[in-house]
């Protein structure tokens, strides 16, 4: 079994805009279906195998392509000059309500400036739709610097707690 500290955040309203990075950096987002859950897996292992990401490979590829073409589900790759360097996951299927289920980089992109570009696309996507509510949740098992981003992206934490869970490792994922 394995053990991580989580922090839930949310917002209630779209915070102030946070200015892009400079736009020559040239990210772009390519919005990933069920007939890309090969793509979407590979960018998944890729960061998370540092953090121990797990729960989308437990999934059969048959379930995670229904999530994928589910309408309610928004996926994409950040790419920069034709590479996969970033996962941005919003769920709207709880009325009301959408959670930036993944985010994440790799790590030469971290720092760079497409992070804040991912994340500010993200919460134009999110408060695009009739929500009252956007979150998220991080863990002791995500990148240091996580919290204090979302934080300074206009989220408040709104609960903190343990998580267990079999060891991936064990299996293989």
């Amino acid at each position: 079994m394995i053990a991580t500290g989580v922090t839930s955040l949310e917002m209630r309203a779209p915070p102030p805009r946070k200015a892009d990075p400079d736009p020559s950096a040239r990210f772009a987002l390519v919005r990933l279906t069920g007939s890309h859950a090969e793509r979407y897996l590979a960018m998944y292992r890729t960061l998370g195998h540092r953090w121990m990401w797990f729960s989308r490979l437990l999934l059969p590829r048959a379930s995670l392509a229904a999530i994928l073409d589910d309408p309610r589900v928004a996926a994409y790759c950040l790419v920069q000059e034709g590479q996969d360097i970033g996962l941005l996951e919003l769920d709207f299927r709880h009325a009301g309500e959408c959670e930036l289920a993944f985010f994440g980089l790799v790590e030469a992109a971290i720092g760079r400036g497409a992070g804040r570009w991912m994340m500010n696309r993200a919460l134009e996507l999110a408060w695009a739709e009739p929500v009252a509510r956007l979150w998220v949740h991080t863990c002791t098992f995500d990148h240091p610097s996580a919290p204090d981003f979302y934080r300074s992206s206009g989220f408040q934490v709104f609960r903190t707690g343990i998580e267990i869970a079999d060891d991936p490792r064990l299996s293989g994922h």
